[in-house]
């Protein structure tokens, strides 16, 4: 109710008919009521002066009612609460099937960056569109901690400006968007892609030695970490074999994979001779040069970045035969008479018990571990990070004489991306695109 209705004591000075001051200790304090909101606004004016403090209060009551004129409230949702409102929307958004179960853990990871940084009990309608221009040099200046690509932050500060805008068409928020300090423009052309990639012997000896780092895990995982190293591993090896975006294999499941060699043998033993056993039948094809070790792998729409699902196949070099035949054994012996058990093929091959995937830093750590043992210089001038991985299958395919629709339709992008990123970033394929009549290999130009 109005302040006029309400008795006054003796240090308390009414501020026109809604608002008074009063003193608490030596400062004086302000109240105001605010009928559209129905509550007090309670603040200090941090002085000590009568008169200085009535002249304040007049000032913030007219800027006061200048806000409730506005359609504006006084009262704000914190930070944190703003996000939070916001998940809900987007959790309901993916239960519509509007987003993917991964783009919504992707929207919470960018807010939480951004809740680090703005303070989580900040208050919304006091945050100015410069409070975020700092935000790029905040998420990247600092080393020790997982390297973080400018990709990377420009995607969150999309994210929260998102957010913003959503903030602000609900009353919530003063501002549409945060004025992020303008970056310059990536050439996402030739010689940065060029640079965050390996080289075919690099790739050689990574592969070679994660290897070897299995079998030195495999020879004792009583100890601390030698089953995260076997998993972490594979993880790796079937990463440079796939070209999969690391949301996309960390969500697979044994569901997803389907070995083809299987069906091989099963077509050959019914077109020709249904007594003979599959070991008879495998001798005979492999004496007969017949035999493929693919894997066919089902990316999810609702675990797909760009939500929708693709089929591809791949040489497997047996990484996924032998993560499954250690992984499934010791899955069952740990969950054996539990009948509310999830079945092996719809657990998560990445993955320790089958439930939780390895995270990203755990999987970094492995990676560096590599790359330091293999002597590859991993530095910030080249930006080496698991996902160079995805860089080098794609300009791999290139350089193998895949067209641009082929290696777009296998990595879940498009065309253009692929034409535009990748399609003109290699040595080999820009020499022979000038000499047709050749093809470049170790150096040397080879008559076709």
């Amino acid at each position: 109710m109005p302040l006029k209705k309400q008795p006054l004591n003796d240090n308390e000075i009414p501020i026109y008919d809604e608002a008074l001051i009063y003193q608490r200790g030596e400062y004086w304090q302000m109240r105001m009521w605010l009928a559209k909101e129905k509550k007090y606004a309670r603040f200090s004016l941090r002085t000590r002066n009568r008169d200085t403090a009535i002249d304040k209060a007049k000032k913030y009551y007219h800027e006061l009612m200048a806000q409730q004129l506005a359609g504006k409230t006084y009262f704000s949702m914190t930070a944190k609460q703003g996000v939070e409102e916001y998940i809900k929307q987007r959790t309901k958004d993916m239960e519509a099937g509007l987003i993917v179960k991964g783009r919504l853990g992707t929207i919470k990871t960018h807010l939480e960056h951004w809740l680090k940084f703005i303070g989580k009990d900040t208050k919304i309608k006091e945050m100015e569109r410069t409070d975020c221009e700092n935000y790029f040099h905040n998420r990247t200046k600092n080393k020790k901690k997982l390297p973080v690509g400018r990709t990377t932050v420009l995607n969150e500060q999309n994210t929260i400006n998102a957010m913003m805008r959503w903030l602000h068409e609900h009353g919530e928020s003063y501002i549409e968007a945060f004025k992020f300090k303008k970056l310059g423009k990536i050439d996402t052309g030739d010689e940065r892609t060029r640079r965050n990639t390996f080289t075919d012997e690099e790739i050689i000896a990574i592969k070679t030695e994660l290897e070897k780092y299995i079998k030195e895990a495999k020879e004792d995982l009583s100890l601390y970490g030698n089953l995260n190293k076997v998993v972490t591993s594979y993880y790796l090896l079937i990463a440079i074999i796939t070209g999969l975006r690391r949301g996309e294999q960390l969500q697979l499941t044994w569901n997803d994979i389907n070995w083809m060699e299987k069906q091989v043998k099963e077509e050959k033993k019914s077109s020709e001779n249904k007594e003979r056993s599959d070991d008879e039948i495998a001798e005979e094809v492999e004496e007969e040069g017949e035999t493929y070790s693919l894997v066919k792998i089902t990316v999810r729409g609702k675990t797909s970045k760009v939500g929708k699902t693709r089929i591809f196949v791949v040489k497997d070099w047996e990484y996924f035969d032998e993560l499954f035949k250690f992984l499934q054994p010791r899955y069952i012996k740990a969950n054996k008479g539990d009948k509310n058990a999830t079945p092996f093929g719809k657990t998560l091959i990445f993955s320790l018990d089958g439930k939780s995937p390895l995270t990203p830093r755990v999987i970094l750590y492995h990676f560096d571990e590599i790359l330091t043992r293999c002597e590859i210089d991993g530095g910030e001038e080249r930006d080496l990070v698991p996902y160079s991985f995805r860089h080098y299958f794609i300009t791999d395919r290139i350089n193998r004489g895949y067209s641009p629709t082929q290696v777009a339709e296998t990595c879940g992008t498009s065309t253009a991306q692929i034409e535009k990123t990748y399609y003109h970033t290699t040595e080999r394929k820009m020499i022979e695109n000038a000499l047709p009549q050749f093809y470049y290999k170790d150096g040397l130009l080879i008559p076709k």
